[in-house]
């Protein structure tokens, strides 16, 4: 099959990757001209492990191609896919759908015979209505459906997620849509494990939506329980692993740490208090997760703070910036409240990021970078570890303790053990288990 993708963000490049690996021909979109020359020369504007090679291999193949020419991509396809950014709006948390309606009106003018129009970003229930509206205003008499295809990808995983989907989703009433997107999903239709839900349009809309807000929920209540157990005496880790072996409840994202952060949740959570505040069905859980999740990382801060008798003078080596390892992802990321908050107390900050450093350059001024972990640590007062970067992980104790003026160690990701880290000689903090000291 051929399909059109439009948009090379997260989404849509790692989306048209994976179409084409599944054999389907896949011309990629957008309009950002220098985007698309560094992907014509095989460099990828955004670390996903996995995801160059994946490209290099469909562009080598002929399966996969990259244009700024939405007019040449668009007649011949199948299947059309709208990945274009939907970022928070300003002023409201409304998700802001000005690049969806100038896609859906382009298409709507280069459309030349049947193809499913998929809304593949995010979008707010009655969007996939909104694009059939602007098409078929334009184009009376094409002949095209409109469908919703929601992604469930996450960074530093996405490949893997959208090859082996815990489910796919599509939204649509027509017949014919649904045996395009069979078509297109095929390889996961011979997999008897995979789920498919066909439903309405407005359901696949909502769904997205309730997901993340539903995911975004549990991690705070596990910093919840997490600030709870500190008080009590207990180890958030026990606490979690007891709740999440109850199979309604599962053990996945009830891991403590300094808030959620990313592409998704944040924009996602406000919109869909957006979207029930209009129909009059406000949701007050969901407001009460994102207050709680702001005010986190800010206590964030003041815990390292803490730790550390203030830090007014004092260097304090930061590892990881990024929201979550295996990604270059710096939005919403806790290190954005946290960083600055040390600056502005007094601190003087040295950190490092496997990958993250360049795009944290532009939004963390004042920092010092450095090129690892140890050149971060040499000569400050103590080291917190923000994201959990597989390589902080395996630090060497005895060399990071030599580095240290001071051996303490604040660890917002609880990657290492208040045993270890006493009998290392280790001042340690964690979240959600009592601080231990030599």
């Amino acid at each position: 099959m051929r399909v059109a993708m439009i948009g090379t963000g997260y989404v849509g490049l790692v989306s048209g990757a994976c179409f084409s690996n599944f054999g389907h021909h896949v011309v990629c979109v957008d309009k950002d001209a220098s985007k698309i020359a560094r992907l014509q020369r095989g460099e990828i504007p955004i670390y996903e492990p996995g995801l160059e090679a994946l490209v290099a291999d469909n562009v080598k193949a002929g399966r996969l191609s990259f244009t700024t020419d939405l007019k040449a991509a668009v007649p011949d396809a199948d299947a059309v896919f709208i990945a274009v950014g939907t970022p928070s709006r300003r002023g409201d948390g409304f998700a802001d759908l000005t690049y969806v309606w100038e896609a859906a009106a382009e298409i709507a003018d280069t459309l030349n015979g049947y193809a499913v129009i998929v809304t593949k970003s995010t979008v707010p229930v009655s969007t996939c209505s909104k694009v059939e509206a602007i098409i078929r205003e334009r184009r009376p008499s094409a002949e095209f459906d409109v469908a919703s295809n929601p992604e469930f990808l996450r960074e530093g995983s996405a490949i893997e997620d959208f090859q082996r989907p815990d489910r796919v989703v599509v939204g649509t009433d027509s017949e014919r849509a649904r045996n395009v997107m069979r078509a297109l999903y095929r390889p996961l239709f011979l997999n008897d494990k995979t789920p498919f839900v066909f439903t309405t349009r407005e359901a696949s809309e909502l769904i997205k939506y309730a997901s993340n807000a539903f995911l975004a929920m549990k991690i705070t209540f596990i910093n919840e329980m997490a600030d709870l157990c500190e008080r009590a005496g207990a180890d958030i880790q026990d606490v979690a692993r007891g709740i999440g072996l109850d199979g309604r409840i599962g053990s996945k994202f009830l891991n403590a740490g300094p808030g959620y952060g990313g592409s998704c949740f944040p924009k996602d959570t406000l919109a869909l208090v957006r979207q029930a505040s209009d129909f009059g069905v406000p949701s007050r859980i969901i407001e009460s997760v994102i207050d709680v999740n702001a005010d986190r990382k800010k206590r964030m801060a003041n815990k390292i703070i803490d730790a550390f008798g203030g830090v007014k003078g004092k260097t304090v080596a930061i590892l990881g910036v990024t929201f979550k390892p295996n990604t270059d992802d710096m939005r919403d990321s806790p290190s954005l409240d946290i960083v600055p908050a040390l600056v502005e107390a007094g601190a003087t900050v040295r950190a490092f990021d496997p990958e993250g450093m360049h795009e944290a350059e532009k939004l963390l001024p004042g920092v010092k970078w450095t090129q690892n972990a140890y050149e971060a640590m040499t000569g400050a007062d103590g080291v917190t570890i923000l994201t959990e970067w597989n390589e902080f992980r395996a630090l060497d104790l005895a060399r990071t303790k030599s580095l240290l003026k001071r051996a303490l160690m604040v660890d917002l990701r609880n990657i290492y053990t208040p045993r270890e880290m006493l009998e290392a000689g280790f001042e340690y903090h964690s979240i959600g288990r009592t601080p231990v000291r030599p």
